[in-house]
């Protein structure tokens, strides 16, 4: 990310040798003045569970006045209070029922505010390992993350684990609340030690601004107003550093993004393009580009909901019709002369998985890339980064909350900036197809230039390298004869895990047609269960011909039951899979 925009006061470098108790540097550039109207401040609560973070968030609303009185009221009377005080501070933002019971923060809750100086939305968080997805989602459009941690226990794995996926969003600002302060006495010295512990491992993953700032939640100090049993913390309290975060540049001077959601033509007279403006801006007469044809169109008119603005803005729902008919659908984007993005199916990506499942590189998943939804594989584990020491791991798969960077290949071309650059078109979700569960999210970091022998490639016929790419699997046989119910068993399980799988049954084709079936589905590259009759000729050594030895599989069941001889072969095929290269079908077709 860009650091050209110059800190606020409060900031504290990473590569500043400043006393954390001191809290701040003023860095070069900088005004000093916190009574300059600043924009909105989009920032988000971090760290490990119980660290405080709810209750911090509450105690912000409460000291500012920004809580309702019958909110307020609501709280008090609450039979749930965890608290040594008459108000339990974190109940004004945990809501949900299980998140009351258990005292824990389970989704993301915003808070809307404002000071005379600013306003502000936060996204709470939670700090439990299990919901680090939901972390992830608040912190994607903050500019600011308050990383709490427990003055009693210092800097946590989730600390660091929220920290550096902050960091990886593109939060810039970071401040380092440590909570709890009464509890360790006010002490400057346990203060120091957390906060220059943090700020070495900021500095490792490149987080340019750091404000470290001692607080306690539960009592107010640091919070809203200078703590008189710290007076050794020179630097401002919590919502004044806030509150000096200058307002970050908008997509507003980037180039012109405008995915297309929805094609609008009620009848023959009108045909309208309807999207949201993401970066850059348009009116009528500009010309823009369709992506992925190429084709220039001029803009004829900007559709609003009860008017026609002159402009398009970052943010804005609009539709727009063109001077000439040119196709568009939705996933299509709209783009300026200028400064297009990147084109390609393949792209290299920082991934966070957040699925209980682990990611298989075998598998296609479903891709959502703004208004665009591909099929996908995650064709290479480039390393695992260890949250703790930094390193880069050698990995063959991706558990919970584990983050990587990795190859992606796309069955379609997507249109996309790299992520510093511009967040919404440099991100993505990964989508399991079969439960429709979100798996995933990435950032982009660039394109992966093909050579001009792929490119020459793609120029022709599909190859086998391509569909093993696109299928997870090169093409199979598995040789079932007489246990039809074991066949259609296997068929349906290999098609509920992603493969791509053809049942062939006795009923499904002649005996003379063996051998065009049997390559057909070879050339196709599915994995195909055959379960024919017999009919006196050697059958099986004609489709282990067609497939090779090394794909063919003749199963022979004696004792197992039907499941168990189903988990027999699955577990044979994943194992064959799984020790596939490609490098042996690269020149095939």
């Amino acid at each position: 990310m860009s650091t050209t925009t110059p800190e606020p006061a409060g900031a504290l470098s990473s590569s500043s040798s400043a006393s954390p108790a001191s809290g701040y540097v003023m860095t070069e550039g900088a005004s000093g003045s916190l009574s300059a109207p600043l924009g909105l401040l989009r920032f988000s609560t971090a760290g490990s569970v119980d660290d405080g973070k709810s209750t911090l968030i509450g105690r912000l609303l409460y000291d500012s006045k920004s809580v309702f009185e019958d909110q307020l009221a609501s709280v008090q009377k609450s039979k749930i209070n965890r608290a040594a005080g008459p108000i339990d501070f974190s109940l004004l933002t945990d809501g949900l029922r299980a998140e009351r019971e258990q005292g824990i923060t389970i989704d993301v809750a915003y808070r809307y505010f404002s000071t005379p100086k600013r306003k502000f939305i936060i996204a709470d968080t939670p700090g439990h390992e299990q919901y680090t997805r939901n972390m992830a989602t608040g912190a994607s459009t903050a500019e600011a993350a308050v990383v709490l941690m427990d003055a009693t226990k210092g800097v946590l794995r989730q600390s660091r684990r929220h920290a550096f996926i902050a960091n990886l969003l593109g939060v810039r600002h970071i401040v380092a609340a440590v909570n709890k302060m009464d509890l360790v006495g006010f002490s400057q010295e346990v203060f120091d030690r957390i906060a220059a512990d943090f700020q070495q491992f900021a500095s490792q993953i490149g987080i340019q601004s750091v404000y470290a700032v001692p607080v306690s939640a539960l009592e107010g100090d640091n919070v809203v107003r200078h703590s008189k049993r710290m007076p050794w913390f020179e630097g401002p309290p919590l919502l004044e550093y806030l509150e000096s975060i200058p307002a970050s540049v908008g997509p507003a001077s980037g180039p012109l993004r405008l995915p297309v959601q929805y094609v609008i033509r009620p009848d023959a007279s009108f045909r309208g393009f309807a999207g949201q403006v993401v970066s850059g801006s348009l009116k009528p007469g500009d010309t823009v580009v369709a992506m992925p044809s190429g084709v220039k169109a001029k803009v004829q008119s900007i559709v609003a909901f009860e008017d026609e603005p002159q402009s398009g803005e970052p943010g804005d729902s609009v539709t727009i019709t063109l001077e000439d008919e040119i196709d568009l659908s939705r996933g299509d984007m709209l783009v300026g002369e200028s400064n297009p993005p990147a084109s390609g199916t393949e792209f290299q990506a920082t991934l966070v998985w957040m699925h209980s499942e682990p990611l298989d590189p075998h598998k296609i998943y479903v891709l959502k890339h703004t208004t665009r939804t591909v099929r996908a594989r995650i064709s290479q584990i480039r390393y695992r980064v260890d949250i703790n020491t930094l390193e880069h791991q050698k990995a063959a798969k991706l558990d919970l909350n584990e983050i990587a960077a990795v190859d992606v290949k796309t069955t379609l071309p997507l249109f996309f900036d790299s992520y510093g650059v511009n967040r919404t078109t440099g991100s993505f979700i990964v989508i399991d197809p079969l439960t429709n569960a979100t798996v995933a999210a990435g950032i982009i970091e660039k394109a992966i230039q093909q050579s001009h022998a792929d490119r020459a490639t793609h120029r022709h016929h599909s190859t086998r390298e391509e569909r093993i790419l696109r299928f997870g699997h090169p093409a199979g046989a598995v040789w079932l004869r007489g246990r039809p119910h074991v066949a259609e068993l296997l068929e349906r399980r290999l098609f509920d895990e992603g493969w791509q799988v053809q049942l062939a049954g006795s009923n499904d084709f002649l005996s003379h047609e063996l051998v065009t079936v049997a390559k057909a589905f070879r050339l196709s590259g599915y994995i195909t269960v055959f379960c024919p009759l017999d009919d006196g000729t050697d059958q099986k050594g004609v489709v282990r011909a067609i497939f090779g030895p090394d794909a063919f599989f003749s199963v022979r069941i004696v004792d197992d039951t039907d499941e168990e001889a189903v988990d027999r072969i699955m577990k044979v095929l994943r194992k064959w899979r799984d020790n596939y290269s490609l490098d042996s079908e690269k020149g095939k077709s």
